[in-house]
């Protein structure tokens, strides 16, 4: 069944307006008709099972027949904190954390980022792809949230933003401690509510950023013996906190 996402402010009693691009998508792309059925999300945790109900010029009309609360989302907030990397990789990192469950992710800026932030109309238009691809990450694999990708910040700023929110801080550094130390850390954030994830660029952290998230009480782990690509990282850490929180899940039921 095709699946939206709407506003809250679309949803007015038992119906719900759908307008610009999914309303052009719902109706001259899938060609839906009058009386199909449609899912759609709040993008705040709630799925309506709807039926197209009318179609007026340049808006579609869905008639609720069923809420139901999502139970997709992780028990616990990941955030990815994505040290900025070359050309479409970040592209490619938002897609797979927002399908493996991430609820926000920051492009940090690092001392060792080598992509330098240009005019800022430039960068809206490269914001507004990177939300419009988390849409779509989200949209395919069913979220029942639209997951936040915020405005990038500074390595310190991202840092602050992280223990502002309250959230277990884990920083994959190739100089860290074994993975019984990452077991440790990953074991702490499942008793937590929030979690930052902090990756590197190309070039990874430097050493006076690594001191700087210890001073703020990251937990620096490892990720193995081998070295891997700042698209890859992320995947690999999101992965297993994922499989982690979905245990914890149906343990708990």
């Amino acid at each position: 069944m095709p699946r939206f996402f709407v506003s809250p402010e679309s949803v007015n009693g038992d119906t719900i307006t759908v307008t610009e691009g999914d309303y052009n998508h719902i109706r001259n792309v899938l060609r839906m008709h009058i009386g199909e059925s449609i899912t759609v999300c709040d993008g705040q945790g709630a799925d309506y099972r709807c039926e197209i109900a009318e179609y007026t010029d340049g808006s579609c009309l869905l008639a609720i027949k069923e809420r139901i609360p999502s139970t997709v989302e992780l028990a616990i907030e990941i955030t990815l904190y994505q040290g900025l990397p070359k050309k479409d990789k970040m592209e490619l990192i938002i897609q797979k954390a927002v399908e493996l469950g991430a609820a926000r992710i920051m492009p940090v800026l690092c001392e060792r980022t080598i992509v330098k932030l240009e005019d800022p109309k430039k960068e809206q238009r490269k914001m507004e792809r990177l939300r419009a691809i988390s849409e779509s990450a989200a949209k395919q694999s069913g979220r029942g949230i639209l997951p936040e990708i915020a405005d990038p910040k500074k390595f310190a700023d991202a840092i602050k933003d992280a223990k502002d929110r309250g959230c277990v801080i884990l920083v994959p550094y190739e100089n860290a401690l074994g993975m019984k130390a990452t077991a440790e850390a990953f074991s702490e954030g499942m008793k937590a509510e929030k979690i930052a994830v902090f990756i590197g660029p190309e070039g990874g952290f430097s050493r006076e950023e690594i001191a700087v998230a210890e001073q703020n009480g990251a937990r620096i782990i490892s990720l193995g013996r081998r070295i891997l690509r700042t698209e890859t990282a992320g995947i690999a850490v999101l992965s297993a906190l994922m499989l982690m929180a979905e245990e914890n899940s149906e343990l708990q039921e």
